[in-house]
């Protein structure tokens, strides 16, 4: 799929592939997520996406023009066998602007073109409801897998209509 704009509060988003240069600006986006402070901190000490995970991946992001130049606002990684959104982070900033919705709306079109019926999304706590929100279906529980994630997670599905 080509590169996509929406307008996203005052200033346009578009979403286009990652590119391997992305990589650092990803881990710090997940890494200073605020939504994994406090108790939450452990599953993503550490992380990294690295060049070599966003090549093996359809890993997307949001940008935004700021006075830098192109600021990433959030990103996702869809996997496709099996069918999982690995990764949706949004900048702490940039929360409540639609851009997680403008991201899921890109993941399910690009699961649809790959000729995917349904897409599973192991999800953070905090996320759950914004899950719920986007149209995912409550499908389980993935239990802890310590010591990175000591507790219980909420399991969604996005379940993908042919066009």
């Amino acid at each position: 799929m080509s590169p996509r704009t929406s307008p996203v509060g005052r200033r346009p988003v578009t979403i286009r592939r990652a590119v391997a240069r992305d990589a650092k600006r990803l881990t710090r986006l997940v890494r200073g997520s605020g939504a994994y402070a406090g108790m939450y901190a452990s599953a993503v000490a550490g992380y990294r996406v690295g060049p070599d995970y966003i090549e093996s991946h359809r890993t997307y992001v949001a940008v935004g023009a700021d006075e830098h130049g192109d600021r990433i606002l959030g990103f996702y990684a869809l996997v496709l066998a099996p069918p999982e959104l690995d990764l949706l982070f949004v900048a702490d900033e940039a929360q409540g602007r639609g851009i997680g919705r403008l991201l899921v709306a890109h993941m399910r079109s690009e699961a649809r073109a790959a000729g995917l019926d349904r897409v599973k999304v192991v999800s953070h706590l905090p996320a759950a409801d914004f899950y719920h929100r986007v149209g995912a279906v409550r499908t389980g529980t993935a239990l802890a897998t310590p010591p990175a994630v000591p507790w219980d997670r909420p399991e969604f599905e996005f379940r993908i209509p042919p066009e």
